[in-house]
Order: C-alpha cells, then sequence, then structure tokens
C-alpha cells in the first residue's frame, strides 16, 4: 500500500470512530463540543449522602462510600478518612472499621495501623453519585458477593466491617 492509501484509510478509520461534523472531529462522551475546542466542565451535583451501604456487585469488589468525601484530606501526611474507620475510632464514630486485609503488610504480617498500601481510601473505593452511564453497559452483578476472606478475622471490628 502507498502512504497515501494509508495515510486515507487512517483517515477514514478516525472519522468513523469518533465522527466527524462540518466543525471538525467530535467525541461522543464529549458531546457536540469538537475535540479541538476546550469544553465546560460539567456542573457538580449533590453526591449521594444517605449512609445506605449498596450490596456489591462481585466477589473481592471494594465498597462503596456510602456519604460525601469531596473536600476530604488525603494525602502523605493526613487521611480524613481513618479519622472515624480505624478500629480505634468506630466505637465513637459507628462507621464501618477498615477491613482487616488493610492491616496487613506487604509480606503479609500483621501491623497495628492501616497498611501504607492501603491508605489511599479512593484509588479503591468510589463514593456514590446517581449519574447516567456516558456509555451503555450491559452488566449485572450477583448483589450477593461475600467480602474477600482476607478482611474476615474473628474480632469484633472485622465483623462489623463485612455485610
Amino acid at each position: 500500500m502507498t502512504p497515501r492509501i494509508v495515510a486515507a484509510a487512517l483517515t477514514l478509520l478516525a472519522a468513523m470512530a469518533w465522527g466527524q461534523t462540518s466543525t471538525g472531529f467530535v467525541d461522543p462522551l464529549r458531546g457536540p463540543v469538537p475535540i479541538t475546542e476546550t469544553t465546560r466542565p460539567p456542573l457538580l451535583r449533590n453526591a449521594v449522602n444517605n449512609d445506605e451501604r449498596l450490596p456489591r456487585n462481585y466477589d473481592r469488589q471494594p465498597p462503596i462510600i456510602p456519604h460525601r468525601v469531596d473536600g476530604y484530606q488525603v494525602d502523605k501526611n493526613f487521611n480524613k478518612c481513618l479519622d472515624c474507620h480505624t478500629r480505634e475510632n468506630t466505637e465513637f464514630s459507628n462507621a464501618i472499621p477498615v477491613s482487616a486485609s488493610h492491616y496487613r503488610g506487604r509480606d503479609g504480617k500483621k501491623l497495628e495501623h492501616v497498611s501504607t498500601r492501603r491508605y489511599f481510601c479512593q484509588q479503591c473505593h468510589v463514593a456514590q453519585d446517581a449519574v447516567r452511564p456516558l456509555v451503555g453497559n450491559s452488566f449485572r452483578g450477583s448483589g450477593s458477593a461475600a467480602p474477600p476472606e482476607a478482611a474476615r478475622s474473628d474480632d469484633k471490628a472485622s465483623k462489623r466491617a463485612t455485610p
């Protein structure tokens, strides 16, 4: 194939994948604004804040956060989540304690504090929000998934952490 034919084929594929308008290429997830233009971010709505725990959709799924977390400081110096969710604070806060699996080091040894590899909560846990999906999805979880085995423990705090 000549370079001209390859370029024409790539242009045609890009137009089919992204959609081309008279103003340029448009990404379907961005709406009608061409890719070359800056879009306005969507307005933030009120996040779900009802403290109602949703069932997990699949085995080993991290629980979804049932309250607002915008503005929470979680960095190398401080983790706002741990104010309520560490084992020491759950009696006072009535929050679900951090899973026993979060108190294990890389080598599997039990720690007295939350492991640094589990410190940044929102890498796995996300806040709920009633939003419309950007793309269609037919996934339906079982809704009855159990917590991971590593999270189960005989101590009282861990039993409260499992659904």
